[in-house]
């Protein structure tokens, strides 16, 4: 988890020094990291299906080599299209691993302590998010951007020896019902999500008609993709999954939630450099309160989840993100630094707790031979959340900022365009947040449905009548 984290976060701080080395525009250098975002969110949820049909230990070990392969072969690249191309390898490494560490946390760890576990999935990522750009900076500046990539090649081979140490050996049972990979459904399924992916990326938020042509084929390929899969014998996704109203609020909750957690760092840089006059390396600093914050808070709020239940750590975490959101919603710029970070602190604290609580309720009931379709999932829906943050809250701020060029905008512009924005995010989460108090009284219902009637007690036996 934290070198699939890690491999997005370091190679953006690079960016810069890449199109320098190449002598390539932005629009060129920018597919360095879609090329890695793209291959994950296509192939997550098909990599999850092969998991549980060939086996989760052996594909993860064979999706770490093709990871540190990958980052050795991006840190040797003489040319920008084959480092584009070597990303887009390790994307696809960095998908079986989120899949699958997830996946086999609910294997192998104990009921009672998974959301300790998955708090502490958490807070890997949130390090690895957080490493990535002093990281990267340092190296870059001390040893050049090839070392950008090939830092994850010695990382790679201790996760190997690590994961082929420890993780037990897969159970191969046979498959009585005659499952096998669904090649058509996952064919449809990564063309309609990298169509919707490079729509929500490509032009940087600007929708023209390449835009609308990209979000038509999706929705074309999403409804072929539903038709195949009510008719294939062994489906990538059964749609069966989906009457569960517990899963769908999770998925659902978890991408609104993650469009929110994108517009921090949409949002963000632009406020503290432009409204609040903060140079670009102390901008830096404030913003990785958020990633240092959700990596503190992980294992805390997994136990919390673990000992008072999982129904109410998601609505106390959506809680805790709504009052975050409309607290830098309503800040005045008077409140500076101090009070965006009080704001960020909240929301990134309540993320925390709402992520380890949402996880782990997703995976508890799940059949073993669907653990690994949904991680995949839960991860898809996280992705998603965030390519459509970074476009469409980027959207809704560049409109409420009223300027053409962000970067020449006025502080008070600036200002109101963030306090907008975070009045639509904090709107999202309270969305969530009404997603999950249904499901909790949906829950409670079918429980107090399900519990048999109370007997009424018997009445004393009466003694004999000594006359009769």
């Amino acid at each position: 988890m934290l070198l699939s984290s890690l491999g997005t976060s370091i190679a953006n701080v690079g960016l810069p020094t890449l199109a320098q080395v190449f002598n390539a525009p932005f629009q060129h250098v920018q597919w360095i990291v879609l090329a890695y975002l793209l291959a994950i969110t296509t192939v997550i949820v098909s990599v999850g299906r092969l998991g549980d049909l060939i086996g989760r230990r052996r594909l993860l070990l064979a999706g770490i080599v093709l990871f540190t392969v990958a980052s050795a072969l991006c840190g040797a690249a003489p040319t920008l299209w084959l480092l584009i191309a070597a990303r887009a390898a390790q994307g696809l490494g960095a998908a079986i691993m989120m899949a699958l560490t997830m996946a086999l946390v609910g294997e192998t760890v104990p009921k009672a302590r998974t959301g300790s576990a998955m708090g502490l999935l958490g807070t890997m990522s949130a390090i690895g998010t957080a490493l990535g750009p002093s990281l990267g900076g340092l190296l870059i500046a001390g040893l050049g951007w090839r070392a950008l990539f090939l830092v994850k090649v010695p990382l790679g081979m201790l996760a190997f020896v690590l994961a082929h140490r420890h993780l037990p050996a897969d159970h191969r049972q046979p498959h009585t019902d005659g499952a096998r990979f669904d090649t058509v459904g996952t064919l449809l399924l990564a063309l309609t999500l990298a169509a919707y992916a490079l729509a929500m990326t490509i032009q940087r938020g600007s929708f023209g008609s390449l835009n609308i042509a990209l979000l038509s084929a999706a929705a074309f390929g999403a409804g072929l993709f539903v038709l195949a899969e009510s008719r294939a014998p062994s489906p990538l996704i059964r749609l069966a999954m989906f009457r569960d109203p517990g899963l769908g609020a999770s998925l659902v909750m978890s991408a609104l939630v993650s469009t929110v957690t994108m517009t921090t760092l949409v949002v963000g840089p632009f406020y503290l450099t432009l409204a609040l006059g903060l140079e670009a390396a102390m901008a830096g600093l404030v913003l990785s309160v958020g990633p240092l914050v959700a990596a503190l808070a992980g294992v805390p709020a997994g136990r919390l989840a673990d000992r008072f239940g999982t129904p109410r750590m998601t609505l106390a975490g959506l809680i805790g993100m709504v009052a975050g959101c409309s607290l830098l919603a309503m800040m005045p710029p008077t409140f500076g630094v101090p009070g965006y970070i009080a704001a960020l602190v909240v929301i990134t604290s309540g993320y925390a707790l709402f992520q380890a609580a949402n996880h782990t309720a997703a995976m508890a009931d799940v059949a073993p031979g669907q653990r690994g379709v949904v991680s995949g999932m839960l991860n898809l829906s996280r992705n998603l959340g965030l390519i459509s943050g970074a476009s469409v809250m980027g959207a809704v701020f560049a409109l409420a900022s009223a300027t053409v060029d962000i970067t020449t905008a006025h502080a008070g512009a600036v200002a109101t365009g963030m306090r907008v924005t975070f009045t639509v995010a904090a709107l999202l989460v309270a969305g969530a947040l009404a997603i999950a108090a249904a499901a909790t009284l949906s829950a409670a219902s079918r429980r107090a449905a399900a519990r048999p009637p109370a007997r009424c007690p018997a009445a004393p036996a009466r003694p004999a009548d000594p006359g009769a």
